[in-house]
């Protein structure tokens, strides 16, 4: 059930981040889940390199709104450099 979550979860968060960058026809459903996934991944990263983070890290809780709010930064900056190189 955990995956179905992050696939989810994935999907929201890349629409809503190709809805800030303007990509949101480009990418598709697929495209849009792909990148929301990538970007949680980023976006942990980076929560954690800077010390702020979602209480519960990991698969625990795929849907807290901090992990959301970090999943949707780090696929905005995946979707920029992503229209830088290409």
């Amino acid at each position: 059930m955990n995956i179905v979550l992050w696939i989810i979860f994935g999907g929201v968060a890349g629409w809503v981040a190709s809805l800030i960058v303007g990509a949101d026809s480009s990418l598709g459903i697929v495209g849009n889940v792909v990148v929301g996934i990538i970007g949680a991944f980023l976006g942990g990263w980076i929560g954690d390199q800077t010390g702020i983070r979602s209480g519960a890290p990991g698969a625990d809780r795929p849907t807290d709104f901090v992990g959301f709010v970090w999943a949707v930064i780090g696929a905005v900056i995946l979707l920029f450099i992503l229209n830088l190189l290409f």
